[in-house]
Formats: C-alpha cells, sequence, structure tokens
C-alpha cells in the first residue's frame, strides 16, 4: 500500500466520520427537539439556521469521501468490484454518496430550500416530521454502507 493511499483511507474515514455523524446528530437529537417545541418557537427557522451552519461541513466532507473513495478504487483498480454482487457495499456506498452529492449541491440549491421553509412557515410540524423521515431514512442507509463498508474492506462479505 502507496503512503498515498494511506492517505486516502485516512481522508476517506475522516470524512465519512464528520459527516455521517453530522447527519446522525441531526437525525437522532435535532430534530427530534425541534419536533418537540411549540410552533411559536419557530423551529423550522431554528433547524435551518443550525443546518445551514453544517451546510459547509457536509459539502466538504462529501467531496472529500467521494475522491478518495473514487481515489482508492482507482488506486487499486477495482473498477470491476461494481459488477460484482458481492461488492454490493461499494454499490450502496456510491449510491448514498450520489444521494447526498444531488440534494446538498443541486436540489437545495434550486429548489429544495425555499420549499422547505414555505412549506414550513404553513406546516411546521408537518414539514418537521417529513424531514425528519428522509433524514433516518438517509441515515439508515449511511449507516448499512458504513458497516458493509468496514466488514468487506477486511473480507467480510455477509455471504
Amino acid at each position: 500500500m502507496t503512503s498515498g493511499f494511506v492517505l486516502a483511507r485516512v481522508l476517506h474515514v475522516l470524512g465519512v466520520v464528520l459527516w455521517i455523524g453530522g447527519v446522525a446528530l441531526v437525525t437522532t437529537v435535532l430534530l427530534p427537539a425541534l419536533l418537540r417545541m411549540g410552533d411559536e418557537e419557530r423551529p423550522v427557522e431554528l433547524f435551518d439556521r443550525i443546518e445551514g451552519a453544517f451546510s459547509l461541513q457536509a459539502k466538504i466532507t462529501t467531496l472529500l469521501t467521494g475522491l478518495s473513495g473514487f481515489y482508492m478504487i482507482y488506486a487499486m483498480g477495482a473498477w470491476h468490484r461494481y459488477l460484482e454482487p458481492r461488492f454490493w457495499w461499494i454499490h450502496l456506498m456510491t449510491l448514498v454518496w450520489l444521494l447526498f452529492t444531488l440534494v446538498l449541491f443541486v436540489l437545495e440549491p434550486w429548489f429544495l430550500h425555499r420549499l422547505f421553509l414555505e412549506r414550513g412557515r404553513r406546516q411546521p410540524q408537518k414539514t418537521l416530521k417529513f424531514t425528519h423521515r428522509l433524514h433516518s431514512i438517509l441515515l439508515a442507509l449511511s449507516l448499512l454502507a458504513l458497516v458493509g463498508g468496514v466488514a468487506g474492506s477486511h473480507g467480510w462479505f455477509f455471504f
């Protein structure tokens, strides 16, 4: 293993910890706390401010994770793994990365942010519940990819 590969793996794990750890905090702590607040406390606006502060970190770590992950695939000459079902976790990692990248860099700036605020002003609790459900699905997929990636990179393929 070259030092470039080791550095890529370190950056990949660091990116995943900061990115998915942030998603876990938002999903398991922040959104449930906001759902317990009354509408007069403006929980949607508070969520927007807090998640807005996390947005830059999420964008940087998502890019870092994607670049380092694709570099490792390139360095190992392992593109063929996308054709092998036993490497399902690479497919899932890539899907999770694509979903977050699409949301963070395309959908949110173009319309999701505006839609969230507009709907949140009219129906704050429904908006937060829907947001919590989406975050829960993304977190579950992310954790499954993480578990699969750690196990698979150590030779355990689950089947």
